[in-house]
């Protein structure tokens, strides 16, 4: 008997199983939380040049920063704002000082000689600071904005590189010390380095916490994923990794809510991380996954988690079931694999046999395999992330495009659930990518006053990458050792 038939036994999905496998979706709306808090921490207000004659405590103030037509064509280049959409970005001003237009104000209202002047060939100059019509984001309490915009960008893909190092990192460290050390252990450091994200003092310190961040998003989301998959029955996986997808899309619009009631971004930021204290007294609830345990050769602890899941489920279990288990398991874990062994005579027949994540690319048809599927998780996440990260350039309602492009989510992992045991993960996968691209191309030939068609075209977008995000999570999970 092999430890699937032993989860089958169990119950495919039993009572135990769904308990755990409830607690561990929950964690995954946590890192919805960090993965798409930036959408709204990172939010680019309307912002023009502080003008010379401005007061700089009060100018940002709503009614301070908008300017009619007549005044801001006289103090900013004209295609700096579209009052038509609600568009002002000004980095540059005119210099009133340079064309003897401009005469010193004692007060901060708007000087008459100013106003009542016609420019010709009137120089600019870069803004010295800035005045927002909001203040309650990172962009505007750091003035990331102009020649300092490219840092919005570097900490998204620092962030993203944190993530990559997490996949890496805590990938090998739960092979080697255990699913649930380091679940916790990323759990644990989260919610820290989320809480110190909220507080930090300048624009470096925030950037190293969400670098750190990102990869405990790895640590928590990727191996909560994989005890989900090792606790339920082959024909359960399916299910059991789509319904944990679910949850991080309801994360998803989850955001808009804490982002909706909570605009300071400090103490957004600080909201979405304290939620992981909760779970981190899942720690006497979560078991250990069984399969490590046994792959692990600790035997007592694997049979000890068999029979606590089988007195939940109402099972029972006897000694010489679990014993013939737990021999056919390991006489398979040590005599078969996926991966050619080094003959004796063969160069690397001293090297030792310890399966690493090198041996991914050493053979032929696995490195293919690999290469392939790498690339599909790099178009996925490019394009998913992309879409999810800037649904504020959609423009009318942020919020409400936000909950949209969460909400989209829901059927397009829906239509994976009904279609990819009838059609097949390759089919899906490619087909779905297709779509997207098309329908993203597609954007390029929208005018800018037929926003509902970009809003369209952009969830249709969103909902096909979703599907494809879904499956190559399901077919990576299949297609390697």
């Amino acid at each position: 008997m092999s430890y699937d038939e032993v989860i089958v036994h169990l119950g495919d999905f039993g009572k135990y199983q769904r308990l755990i496998f409830f607690l561990l979706c929950l964690t995954a709306v946590s890192c919805a939380f960090h993965k798409m808090s930036r959408t709204f921490i990172f939010a680019k207000p309307n912002f023009r040049c502080l003008l010379p004659f401005e007061n700089e405590t009060n100018a940002g103030l709503s009614n301070g920063f908008h300017l009619d037509e007549h005044r801001w064509r006289l103090a900013y280049p004209a295609e700096t704002a579209d009052p038509k959409v609600g568009y002002y970005e000004a980095c540059e001003r005119f210099d009133p000082l340079d064309a003897k237009y401009f005469q010193a104000s004692n007060d901060s209202n708007w000087p008459t000689s100013f106003e009542n002047s016609t420019f010709r060939n009137v120089t600019t100059v870069a803004c010295g600071s800035y005045v927002y019509d909001q203040v309650n984001s990172a962009v505007s309490e750091w003035n990331m904005v102009c020649d300092r915009s490219f840092l919005v960008a570097m900490s998204d893909a620092i962030f993203m590189l944190g993530v990559l190092v997490g996949s890496i990192g805590f990938g090998q460290l739960s092979d080697k010390c255990g699913r649930k050390p380091v679940f916790f252990g990323s759990l644990l450091v989260q919610v820290f380095f989320g809480i110190l994200a909220g507080i930090a003092p300048d624009y470096l310190t925030y950037t190293i916490a969400r670098f750190i961040i990102g990869a405990t998003t790895s640590g928590v989301f990727l191996v909560a994923y994989v005890i989900a998959m090792e606790m339920v029955s082959p024909k359960k996986r399916l299910y059991a990794g789509i319904f944990l997808l679910m949850f991080f899309s309801v994360g998803f619009m989850l955001t808009a809510a804490f982002a909706y009631f909570i605009h300071e971004w400090r103490t957004l930021q600080i909201a979405i991380s304290l939620p992981g204290l909760l779970f981190l007294a899942y720690y006497w609830i979560i078991p250990e996954s069984a399969r490590w345990l046994i792959s692990s050769n600790r035997k007592d602890d694997a049979i000890a988690n068999i029979r606590k899941a089988a007195r939940f489920n109402k099972v029972h279990f006897s000694e010489d079931t679990i014993n013939r288990l737990l021999s056919d398991e390991l006489k398979e874990n040590c005599g078969n694999s996926d991966l050619k062994k080094p003959t004796e005579s063969s160069p690397e027949s001293a090297r030792s046999n310890t399966v690493s994540v090198f041996d991914l690319l050493r053979y032929p048809n696995l490195r293919r395999k690999t290469l392939l599927i790498f690339f599909d998780w790099f178009v996925n996440s490019g394009t998913y992330y992309g879409l999810s990260w800037n649904t504020n350039s959609l423009g009318d309602n942020m919020f409400m495009n936000f909950v949209i492009s969460g909400a989209v989510e829901i059927p397009a992992f829906t239509f994976l659930l009904l279609t990819l045991n009838r059609w097949g993960r390759r089919t899906i996968l490619c087909g779905c990518m297709l779509v997207a691209g098309l329908a993203l191309l597609l954007t390029i030939t929208v005018p800018k006053e037929s926003n509902w068609l970009m809003i369209t075209l952009a969830m249709t977008g969103k909902f096909a990458i979703t599907a494809s995000y879904g499956t190559v999570y399901v077919f990576s999970a299949e297609q390697f050792p």
